[in-house]
């Protein structure tokens, strides 16, 4: 047996080498073109350009790698169904699950090494890539930046610390700002307010604390439930500032979580997305299963290119699927961690009882 898991694990890494490098190539490819317009009016150096994509490579294996583990299965063995291998093993008593075997461990061990990839590798090249992107080529400085998972931002008089920016409703909590005389450097006026939020082109502050600094350095206080505050930022301009959650590792974000959660936020969001960095590396196994079956399949139908059609159909929706049920999970519909491993559970036992299939 040893040489036939061999022989499959060789066929199956090859295929699975191939198709890695061709998407890579393919998204790298697309990506040039879309933002060449953009490098030539920026006159972006060679340099700065091959830097830019090289640095974005990680991000791209993150997410093609269970798209390049499914097509390496569907291709194996569909090969080895089109010349009747499966048919050979099969009369030497060698069971399905055990043929399936070779590409299972392969999957397992691509599962570990996308969490971990995800995790040490993704994060830092996708925030390398984007500031050559923004800060080298397009010259655009920021005035902020994330740390100890706040925001940290400094406008024309004054500084910011932001504990959460809801992106998706323009909402600042836990808003903190010090006007400063940067002559001197001293506070002049402090507002501390629960929220702010992007409303017809302006920000509204919410349950706010002034606190004003007389020539006496005497502090004047007034308490507001609600007032319009002048700032010169808009809402794209913290954008560019927070951190998304799929740059962010999966301890890093754990942290994230346990501080504005203490904090008293709300962390529905990226509980949601925590779950589902665990819950995408297993991808990689479900589809085996899939890839298998429809390959072994074509054994019996005779339609090697028809089922690779359908396994690839099928591979794909799964990224719907759990697009779709992590927005659920992010929007409060289903608890984080069903919304995150909704789809592989749904895929798992679909997966299984194709898989079972094949025998019967």
């Amino acid at each position: 047996m040893k040489i036939l898991d061999k022989y499959i694990i060789r066929e199956f890494c090859k295929l699975f080498i191939i198709i890695s490098v061709s998407f890579i190539l393919l998204y790298l490819i697309g990506d040039f073109f879309e933002k060449i317009r953009m490098f030539l009016s920026n006159k972006a150096s060679i340099t700065q350009v091959f830097s830019y994509f090289f640095y974005s490579i990680p991000m791209i294996i993150s997410l093609t790698l269970p798209s390049s583990v499914l097509l390496a299965t569907l291709m194996t063995y569909g090969s080895f169904s089109k010349y009747n291998e499966i048919t050979a093993m099969k009369a030497n008593g060698i069971s399905i699950y055990r043929i399936s075997l070779p590409a299972l461990s392969f999957a397992v061990v691509i599962a570990v090494f996308l969490f971990f990839f995800s995790e040490l590798i993704t994060p830092a090249s996708a925030q390398k890539a984007e500031h050559i992107l923004k800060s080298e080529v397009q010259k655009r400085h920021s005035l902020g930046f994330f740390k100890q998972s706040e925001i940290w931002y400094r406008s024309e008089k004054a500084i910011y610390n932001i504990k959460l920016f809801d992106v998706n409703n323009d909402t600042l909590h836990g808003v903190t700002i010090n006007y400063l005389n940067f002559d001197d450097f001293t506070l002049t006026t402090r507002i501390d307010a629960r929220s702010a939020t992007w409303e017809n082109g302006q920000w509204i502050f919410h349950d706010l604390l002034v606190t004003r600094f007389d020539e006496n350095n005497y502090p004047l206080l007034e308490r507001f439930k609600e007032k319009i505050i002048y700032l010169p930022e808009k809402p794209n301009d913290f954008k560019t500032i927070q951190k998304e959650a799929e740059k962010i590792g999966f301890f890093e974000l754990r942290k994230y979580i346990k501080k504005i959660q203490a904090d008293g936020y709300n962390i529905t969001r990226y509980k949601t997305d925590f779950h589902g960095k665990v819950a995408f590396p297993f991808v990689t196994i479900i589809l085996v299963f899939i890839g298998v079956f429809f390959s072994i399949r074509s054994e019996r139908t005779g339609g090697v290119m028809q089922s690779l059609g359908m396994g690839i159909f099928i591979g794909f929706s799964y990224w719907i699927v759990h697009a779709f049920c992590m927005s659920l999970g992010k929007s409060g519909m289903l608890p984080p961690f069903i919304g995150a491993w909704a789809a592989n559970f749904l895929f798992t036992s679909a997966s299984f009882y194709l898989f079972y299939k094949v025998r019967t």
